[in-house]
């Protein structure tokens, strides 16, 4: 198992304690069973797509909930009592938890179910204080050519 030390990111820098818990806490989580298969994709600057192949779940049988910058999908399929027998099961219909972690201002926008695919939209906004500013640069040359126009 690979471990990482961050006390240099501790020493140098202040309120980054969140991104390296993830980062350590990423290190040690156990794979799952990879089900249901996804794709994370970058749709534009600030948008972003995650698909799921959730073949066999209606609306009904799924669950999106987002809450503190964690996006969770829930798949849930009732079992019903007549059943059909299968000589060979492989799509499989089993029921699933993903979570993903969200960075700091991505909202879930919406979500579609379309031939088996499940499709979340994401968006990043950034609030305008936290957006880069120009500042303007004031030289005292132009205080100076304004006294001396007003005296002459």
């Amino acid at each position: 198992m690979t471990t990482f030390d961050f006390s240099p990111l501790y020493r140098s820098s202040v309120g980054f304690e969140r991104l390296a818990n993830l980062l350590s806490n990423a290190s040690r989580v156990e794979q799952g069973s990879g089900f249901p298969p996804y794709n994370i994709e970058v749709v534009d600057e600030d948008q972003y797509r995650i698909t799921m192949a959730v073949a066999g779940f209606a609306e009904e049988d799924l669950d999106i909930t987002s809450e503190q910058n964690r996006l969770t999908v829930v798949g849930k399929k009732e079992r019903g009592e007549n059943e059909a027998q299968f000589l060979y099961r492989g799509i499989a219909e089993r029921s699933f938890e993903r979570r993903f972690q969200l960075a700091d201002y991505v909202k879930v926008t919406g979500a579609r179910l379309e031939n088996g695919l499940l499709h979340i939209e994401l968006h990043r906004e950034i609030p305008e204080a936290m957006k880069s500013q120009k500042i303007s640069i004031e030289s005292d040359s132009k205080l100076i050519e304004g006294k001396a126009d007003e005296a002459a």
